[in-house]
């Protein structure tokens, strides 16, 4: 004869915590490689857009943000590829939104201050970067990228304030130095 055995509110309340534990650490395992790749292009890219302009006088080299996405997209779904894949939850596609938000928010702010209104746009970008990247450290409840993000955000809109020049790109590198660093303290923590 089989028993039919039903679970308390509270073994049902802890079977929902548990399992929503386990996916954020998978999420977290899953995202080091990631920030890693992120931090690694927009190092390269703020440091090579920096030296030229620097070097050139030419703030066009700015367009070069543009490859950026071209590159690390296609890398981003190349690393993914052979990796088991972590199930689609609420928290996942929550931080896919976020970062989708920011990618077209940067974008159009981008295109609007090229091509119709001049304005502060690493200021807005650092600020939007920073932001996106401490509402997924809040997500996933992982305090180094909260911190991070928070000095991106704050640090980098004072430094974009302070700095006139071509200087205020490596606001960026600091940026993806700091989700670098994210990523192998995530890779760390989340064997």
């Amino acid at each position: 004869m089989e028993q039919n055995k039903e679970m308390t509110a509270s073994e049902s309340l802890q079977l929902i915590s548990e399992s929503f534990n386990r996916s954020r650490k998978d999420i977290l395992r899953n995202s080091a490689k990631y920030f890693i790749l992120w931090g690694v292009l927009l190092t390269a890219t703020s440091l090579a857009i920096y030296l030229l302009w620097h070097f050139t006088g030419k703030p066009q080299w700015n367009f070069l943000w543009f490859a950026m996405p071209v590159i690390g997209n296609p890398l981003a779904a190349l690393i993914g590829k052979g990796h088991s894949a972590v199930p689609q939850n609420e928290v996942s596609k929550m931080l896919g939104g976020v970062w989708s938000v920011f990618g077209v928010f940067s974008i159009t702010l981008s295109i609007i201050a090229v091509f119709l209104l001049p304005m502060r746009i690493t200021l807005m970008i650092v600020i939007l970067l920073g932001l996106a990247e401490c509402i997924s450290g809040v997500l996933l409840k992982n305090w180094p990228i909260i911190i991070a993000g928070f000095l991106l955000g704050i640090g980098g809109a004072v430094f974009a304030l302070l700095v006139r020049s071509e200087a205020q790109l490596l606001i960026f590198t600091l940026g993806g130095i700091l989700l670098l660093l994210t990523g192998f303290i995530m890779k760390i923590q989340y064997r």
